[in-house]
């Protein structure tokens, strides 16, 4: 499944240096993930909120190629994809116009929300994969 997401770099995004602080990075991925969930239909306030299932993030990973600056107008393209009955990746690429600013990873697994052992992904899950 591949997703776009356009964002506007923020102020609040960046550090004292002016560039996107490290870790916000991952927030505005994580962006680009949330709205690819509702693109395929998939209920927000249901998948993060009282759902029997979980789907944390168990591994997460970024590299920088360029520094992002407030008022960069950045195109996150996502790819996701099922590693395992019960787990899966999202890539993503932050361009600026057509160059590569940053690559990131960020791994699930699919947990039951009450025992919080491992189950198989949801049909929704399966279902995004496919959009």
């Amino acid at each position: 499944m591949g997703f776009k997401y356009h964002r506007t770099i923020r102020f609040q995004d960046t550090d004292a240096a002016g560039v996107v602080y490290f870790a916000n990075i991952l927030a505005i991925c994580h962006e680009a993930y949330e709205a690819s969930l509702a693109t395929s239909g998939i209920n927000l306030k249901e998948f993060f909120g009282k759902s029997d299932i979980a789907v944390p993030i168990v591994h997460a990973s970024v590299d920088f190629f360029k520094p992002l600056f407030c008022g960069d107008e950045v195109v996150i393209e996502l790819v996701s994809q099922q590693l395992s009955d019960y787990s899966f990746e999202v890539g993503y690429q932050v361009f600026l116009g057509d160059m590569i600013m940053a690559k990131a990873l960020t791994r699930h697994v699919c947990i039951d929300g009450g025992s919080r052992k491992k189950r198989v992904l949801s049909g929704e899950l399966l279902g995004w994969f496919n959009n």
